[in-house]
């Protein structure tokens, strides 16, 4: 297997945090017009720009932050199902990607054609939607910073030449 260049993987990473950020800024700016609106701002205003952002800025951001951090994760030493901690990020982010795009943007569309007919119960999750995606994008960061929990175990034997991990151990 050949390495990815150290050029190239700086690269990845430097692409994912561009898109992550404005994936998580983009976040922010949906979740401040949802707070706006429950706090009495014009809904014909707000919920049309809301829609805008969530279908030409929010969406997209979010399928570049799952696609660039599969590929980070395919060409660096992390790989996908190496590590503990890459995994959940990926598992996040995945659910985070499909509610994007399966039920918060077609919300915002609706909520943008409707403006003030939006019925309130609707107005709540347009709030509460950006707020847990921004909580799940804190702890993805966190992931990132600290990896935690260590290794994946492997199961099978080892390739032959090489010890099992836990070969050698006191206790093992």
């Amino acid at each position: 297997m050949t390495r990815t260049p150290p050029t190239a993987r700086k690269a990845l990473l430097t692409l994912h945090l561009v898109t992550s950020l404005g994936w998580l800024g983009a976040d922010l700016v949906l979740l401040t017009l949802g707070v706006a609106v429950l706090r009495g701002a014009d809904p014909d205003v707000v919920y049309p720009v809301a829609a805008l952002i969530g279908t030409v800025l929010f969406a997209p951001l979010a399928v570049a932050v799952w696609t660039v951090g599969v590929a980070s994760a395919l060409l660096t030493p992390w790989k996908l199902l190496r590590y503990r901690w890459v995994l959940v990020k990926l598992l996040i982010t995945t659910a985070m990607v499909v509610l994007v795009l399966f039920l918060l943007t077609p919300n915002l569309r609706a909520a943008g054609e409707l403006g003030a007919a939006l019925p309130a119960r609707d107005r709540a999750d347009l709030v509460i939607a950006p707020a847990v995606s921004t909580g799940l994008m804190v702890i993805a960061t966190v992931l990132s910073t600290y990896k935690p929990w260590g290794r994946m175990r492997r199961t099978g034997s080892p390739a032959p030449g090489r010890r099992s991990p836990v070969a050698g151990r006191a206790g093992a």
